[in-house]
């Protein structure tokens, strides 16, 4: 029980400084906003995301986690949504809709399958990693990397921001970010 609140609560905490990190780069950089407002500001959305996290009803009271079985699917889905950009006119937001729309039809092969009705989810996660812009994700094996970085933490936050928008995005978000850190430093 134990192990499972430290994983919970350390993947929250990887995945809001990935967010409050990306929120003070982003206005540092678009706006003429000198450093000290941006971190006032930057103390009050990471305050107003802890008592959220801590006082809302986010999280299942059980410990679960996705199989690894189901999160291999998220890197397939970015593979195919990066390879349909790539390959055709199609723009990523289009190649993205077609990739999860058809993953959307896999439970329909058998509806008693526990595990068909899973994949699509995972999918559709992994085509936000595939509609990267080019300059940031140039090849097949960044791709993959980043689905892989996000696979894992689609398998770790299964009872995480249950029934808030954004999560598959959010997922994909922080496993590009992760794949950016490691490509600058190494």
């Amino acid at each position: 029980m134990r192990k499972h609140k430290t994983i919970r609560f350390f993947t929250l905490i990887f995945v809001l400084v990935i967010q409050v990190c990306f929120l003070v780069l982003t206005i540092l950089e678009n706006y003429e906003a000198n450093v000290w407002s941006v971190s006032i500001l930057a103390s009050i959305v990471t305050f107003l995301i802890i008592l959220a996290t801590r006082f809302l009803d986010l999280h299942h009271e059980e410990y679960d986690y996705e199989k690894l079985s189901v999160a291999l699917w998220v890197p397939v889905g970015g593979l195919m949504c990066y390879q349909l950009h790539t390959t055709t006119d199609l723009s990523n937001v289009v190649s993205s809709a077609l990739v999860g729309l058809g993953a959307s039809f896999l439970p329909n092969i058998k509806s008693s399958s526990e595990y068909l009705k899973k994949i699509p989810a995972a999918i559709y996660c992994g085509t936000f990693i595939g509609m990267t812009s080019m300059a940031v994700q140039a090849s097949i094996l960044m791709i993959l990397v980043a689905g892989l970085v996000s696979g894992l933490l689609y398998i770790l936050s299964k009872n995480i921001f249950v029934g808030v928008g954004g999560k598959l995005g959010t997922i994909a978000f922080v496993g590009v970010v992760v794949l950016v850190i490691i490509n600058r430093f190494l």
